[in-house]
């Protein structure tokens, strides 16, 4: 039996929207020619001043066997990220690791 280990980082993305149709976006960034990405995908319900929302998590880890330093990971979840946000007609996304968190908010000024 094989093993391999590197060091633990992850990096979670929170977004509205549809689940489905966030996987199918997200098969295009795992799926060749795009090799070295394994996410997992949650369905989640956001809860807020004024309203109620579903939507999804995405989870990027270091895996061992596509491993990345932190801030590469960082990175790729971040572009996928804004990827998702246009193509799920969203306005925001969280981005959130052990180190930081950080909100990409796509809303034109004036925008209600």
């Amino acid at each position: 039996m094989k093993t391999a280990t590197v060091p633990t980082y992850f990096v979670r993305l929170y977004m509205a929207g549809s689940i489905e149709d966030a996987k199918r976006q997200l098969r295009q960034e795992c799926y060749p020619p795009n090799d070295g990405l394994c996410v997992t995908v949650e369905p989640t319900t956001f809860i807020y001043t004024g309203g109620e929302e579903a939507g999804f998590v995405v989870g990027f880890v270091n895996y061992p066997r596509f491993p990345s330093p932190p801030a590469e990971l960082w990175a790729r979840a971040r572009e996928i990220a804004c990827r998702l946000i246009p193509a799920l007609r969203q306005w925001s996304a969280l981005l959130v690791a052990s180190d930081r968190t950080e909100w990409l908010n796509a809303k034109p000024e004036g925008q209600p």
